[in-house]
């Protein structure tokens, strides 16, 4: 029995030793985690101690209270900001009031937070312990702080940068060199990532400094001298005016000078009419032969139709789209049938459109017997060179002489008497034409278009009758004026204006 009881307090005895054993060593691991592995088990929401983020100390602060004390610091200092950015002879400040504190810290705070936070508890406690000794000290980029500059830096480079300025074609139709260049400006362009980038190095290293804003020189992207080599001649037109009066030479001359060194854009549409201005003796015009109801009288402008029909032909060749064109009553003698451009101010204008594939360049230029019309521009891609062809579908009769009483004595210096007859106008024959464009290449016709289809319309002859009657014992002498009836238009008669019509004009009629 008492060796039971002593074999009993044995193994109570043992057991207290044990389990005291145990709470020493469980007391002893849980100090020494404690000393040595205190952050695994401490609060890791917190800045470790000694930790600095752009000056400011953030021990032992979440990283709101980080932010909010970053972020106050940098609102008392924003004052003291005053940047000066040069360039050239021009200079700009930036102050305090041109920057915002940004609400944008939480990834870059949250980055610092995590420093050291990695790594199993040995890493940790080792990185920790370091911090504590050497400190931890961080700026956060003021391009992440500090902001709203943008819009006072796009001022400031709007007035530095320059675009680059190609060179231009220069058209000189009277040179011998009629197209050269002008000389190309380089344009420049501001860094903005690394003016960026030298305000934020700025504003790290004090809040006073002088920047040389950068930029970068640019150059006009267009190679001009490759579209200066594109400009050909690609049409030209001359009419003859030999036998025309100094005043009417002087007219066509006149209008074919507002033409002359023209630029066409593309699509750019053109006006005959108001190109040349009025037709008034203030605007330069002199008095000659025009056309009115189909009859030649006196008028200022008289042979500006010339030019325009001039101009119209090589229009017509240069394959450019004619938008208002207008026959004349009369046919005109210096070009074949339905290729005459009437202009007339009011109700009559020549209009064109630059439909081509670049711009256009008009020269005019004349001598004493012919006046020219070239035109410069793009050749033609498909190779295809154009003429012109006209056709006489027939002859209109006229219907003779109409013979006018002179009951006001208008005309009383040429007829007086009953019987006495002076002719006022012959009648003319009319004509149903058609103008065409032919397409060649290498010679050979590969298309033909209709253009005009006109219909100059006869014109009746006028004989002017005295109304006084002749005196007793009074006699007219024969009357040289022969009276003209309705014209009967035969196949002969026709054939025979053809013929005329194409000695006149071979190349129109038989192309």
């Amino acid at each position: 029995m008492k060796k039971e009881q002593d074999k009993e307090k044995k193994k109570k005895k043992g057991a207290f030793f044990w389990l005291m054993s145990v709470s020493f060593v469980a007391v002893g691991l849980l100090l020494f985690c404690q000393f040595f592995f205190g952050d695994a088990i401490s609060d890791d929401t917190t800045f470790y101690a000694n930790t600095f983020i752009n000056g400011v100390d953030v021990s032992g602060l979440t990283k709101a209270q980080a932010k909010e004390a970053v972020q106050s610091k940098m609102l008392s200092e924003k004052d003291d900001i005053s940047l000066t950015l040069k360039s050239g002879d021009k200079s700009w400040n930036l102050s305090g009031s041109d920057f915002e504190v940004k609400d944008n810290l939480e990834s870059p705070i949250a980055e610092v937070l995590s420093y050291g936070r990695e790594g199993n508890i040995f890493q940790k406690k080792q990185i920790e312990n370091k911090i504590k000794k050497e400190g931890l000290s961080v700026n956060i980029s003021y391009a992440n702080i500090l902001g709203g500059v943008e819009s006072r830096i796009e001022e400031i480079a709007s007035e530095i940068e320059k675009s680059a300025v190609s060179a231009q074609i220069v058209f000189s139709p009277d040179q011998e060199k009629m197209f050269t260049l002008s000389d190309q400006k380089s344009g420049l362009v501001v860094e903005r990532d690394m003016l960026y980038t030298m305000i934020n190095e700025s504003l790290e290293n004090g809040k006073t400094d002088l920047i040389e804003v950068p930029v970068r020189e640019i150059f006009p992207q267009e190679d001009m001298s490759k579209m200066l080599e594109q400009i050909k001649l690609i049409s030209s037109f001359s009419t003859s005016y030999s036998t025309s009066t100094d005043a009417r030479k002087s007219n066509v001359r006149k209008a074919l000078d507002a033409f002359n060194g023209m630029v066409v854009e593309q699509g750019q549409e053109v006006s005959f009419n108001k190109t040349t201005g009025p037709r008034t003796a203030s605007n330069g015009y002199k008095n000659a032969n025009i056309i009115v109801g189909g009859s030649y009288v006196k008028g200022a402008g008289g042979g500006v139709c010339q030019a325009s029909t001039t101009l119209y032909n090589a229009l017509i060749l240069a394959d450019i789209e004619i938008l208002q064109c207008t026959h004349h009553s009369l046919p005109a003698s210096y070009v074949p049938l339905s290729f005459d451009a009437m202009v007339s101010e009011g109700y009559a204008d020549l209009v064109f459109k630059n439909n081509l594939a670049g711009t256009v360049y008009i020269k005019t230029h004349y001598d004493e017997n012919n006046v020219y019309v070239e035109i410069y521009g793009p050749e033609r891609e498909d190779g295809l060179t154009l003429r012109t062809r006209s056709e006489l579908v027939k002859v209109l009769g006229h219907e003779g002489d109409k013979i006018i009483k002179d009951t006001k004595g208008e005309y009383a210096s040429q007829v007086l008497y009953k019987g006495e007859y002076y002719r006022l106008k012959y009648p003319r024959e009319g004509y149903e034409s058609k103008g065409y464009v032919q397409y060649l290449k290498d010679g050979q016709v590969q298309e033909e278009k209709m253009i005009r289809h006109d219909h100059y319309l006869p014109q009746g002859g006028v004989i002017v009758e005295g109304t006084e009657e002749l005196g007793e014992g009074m006699t007219l002498p024969a009357s040289t004026v022969k009276y003209i009836p309705p014209q009967k238009v035969s196949k002969e008669s026709e054939e025979s204006v053809r013929q005329k019509l194409e000695k006149n004009f071979p190349s129109a009629y038989n192309p």
